[in-house]
Parts: C-alpha cells; sequence; structure tokens
C-alpha cells in the first residue's frame, strides 16, 4: 500500500508512502488518498487529520513518468466535472492528486518536509493549517513542464498569499524555502528540520481539546462557500485541455531526465 492512515486519540494520520519517488502520486496513490479522507470523515472518533509524507518528503507532485507514457490517462479522463456540480461536501468527487476537491468539516494539517512541490503544494494548500520545516521547499514546480494546476492551486493559493504573491509563485515556479513559505504565510507553523510531524501532533492535540461542533461551526463559516469553491474548481480544470498540448510532452521530458532535483536550466 502507498498510502496509511492510523487513528489514535482522535487524531488520524495519512501518510504517502512512496520515498523512492519523493511521494509522487500515481493514480492508484490517488485513490487511495482519495478514499482515505472519507474514511477520516466518516469516522465519529477521527477529530483532526495530519497528512504527511514518509522518508523526509511531503509529495513531489503527479507522477509525471506515468502522466508522460499515458498510462495516467484513463484517471484523468475520469475525472471530468459535470457542469451542475456545486456540492464538494455532500457530492463529493476526487480530483488528481486524489482529496484536493472535498470540503471536509473536519481540519486537516499537513506535516512538510522534503519537497511539496507542483501538485505536492497543491495537496499542501488543501490542508487547513500547514506545519513546515526550515529546509522544506514548496513551488510550482511543473511550470516547467506545461503541466497545469488542477488540483485546486488557482483556487487556494491567492486566497492563502494573496494574489500578487500568488501570482509570483504561480507564473515563475520558483522554488520557495520553509522560512520563505512562513514569512509569505504559506506555513502557518515554522519547525526544525525532522520536526514537522512532532509539530503538527501538538497543534492537533490542542484542537482535539475543544467542544467540536462549535470549531467545525467556525470553520466552515469561515472558509469559501461550497457552491463558488465548486465554481471556480470548475473553471480550473478546463486548463486540463493545456496537458494535452504541452504537459504530456512535458512531462516525458522530466521521465527522460531533464530537470531533476528542482532545475529550471535543463528543461
Amino acid at each position: 500500500m502507498t498510502v496509511s492512515s492510523e487513528t489514535q486519540g482522535g487524531i488520524t494520520t495519512i501518510t504517502i508512502q512512496r520515498p523512492e519517488v519523493r511521494n509522487c502520486v500515481n493514480p492508484a496513490t490517488a485513490r487511495l488518498l482519495y478514499d482515505a479522507f472519507l474514511a477520516f470523515e466518516a469516522d465519529p472518533d477521527a477529530q483532526v487529520a495530519i497528512f504527511t509524507g514518509t522518508g523526509g518528503y511531503f509529495c513531489a507532485g503527479f507522477d509525471l513518468k506515468e502522466a508522460g507514457s499515458g498510462d495516467a490517462d484513463d484517471w484523468i479522463d475520469s475525472l471530468d466535472i459535470p457542469e451542475t456540480w456545486n456540492d464538494p461536501i455532500n457530492v463529493p468527487r476526487p480530483g488528481p492528486m486524489g482529496p484536493s476537491r472535498l470540503m471536509l468539516s473536519k481540519p486537516v494539517i499537513g506535516a512538510i518536509e522534503g519537497f511539496a512541490v507542483a501538485g505536492g503544494m497543491e495537496l499542501a494548500a488543501w490542508c487547513d493549517m500547514r506545519v513546515m520545516a526550515e529546509d522544506a521547499v514548496t513551488g510550482v514546480f511543473c511550470r516547467r513542464w506545461g503541466v497545469p494546476l488542477l488540483d485546486g492551486g488557482t483556487v487556494r493559493l491567492p486566497q492563502i498569499l494573496g494574489q500578487g504573491r500568488a501570482n509570483d509563485i504561480i507564473l515563475t515556479g520558483r522554488p520557495v524555502t520553509g522560512v520563505e513559505s512562513h514569512q509569505i504565510g504559506f506555513s502557518d507553523r515554522l519547525c526544525a528540520p525532522g520536526q514537522a510531524l512532532s509539530v503538527a501532533m501538538d497543534l492537533a492535540r490542542d484542537l482535539t481539546r475543544f467542544p467540536q461542533d462549535c470549531m467545525r461551526a467556525d470553520h466552515l463559516s469561515a472558509r469559501q462557500p461550497p457552491a463558488q469553491l465548486a465554481a471556480a474548481l470548475r473553471r480550473e480544470w478546463v486548463s486540463a485541455t493545456a496537458f494535452v498540448s504541452e504537459g504530456r510532452s512535458g512531462a516525458a521530458r522530466f521521465a527522460a531526465g531533464k530537470g531533476r532535483s528542482g532545475s529550471f536550466s535543463d528543461i
């Protein structure tokens, strides 16, 4: 299994387990993540989730080897959003990375080490709070390959960062360190390397102490209305056509060895 889920003391820890590829997400992993977060939402004993990755990485995005080879085509084709979809709470739908179109009632904390780039940055943005190690790196690295943001990145990054900073991150694709991420408001807690999960766990324990109905009501009210989120995600999904025109060949270049370790000079 490439995803694990464990609940103790009201806290569910959901972990991507593909460290050999920096926890990048392929279709099978996306399905498992989607199912794991639906199970967390449905579990009456689970109050807060922590989303993390094993091996010192959060998530390096979608698996471009599968995208470039065409092995992910059936998964991508299954993700079209009906024009009538307007309820991400009661009518859940998966995104390319798995849970990115869900709107849960319970808070999710991202515990981020290593790379959280491309679709991995979108998964981090989907979390309600983010704990990030100082030496972690985030960024829209898929900018190099013509792969568009399709997991809510264009919706959530402007909300988190403000439009100007989101433009900088989205258009340039540049790497952003954990320290800068904290300075610009992407991460809510900054921690020493290797301590993201521990700090996230402490934060989760704090949240479990509170009356849960009240906390969840405020949490829902503080976010974008569900119908607006659904409309924004439908609008973003139109960009999927860019993957066909540019992203597939870019993914194939990456799979052939270009742009390793986040290089923007050899693409």
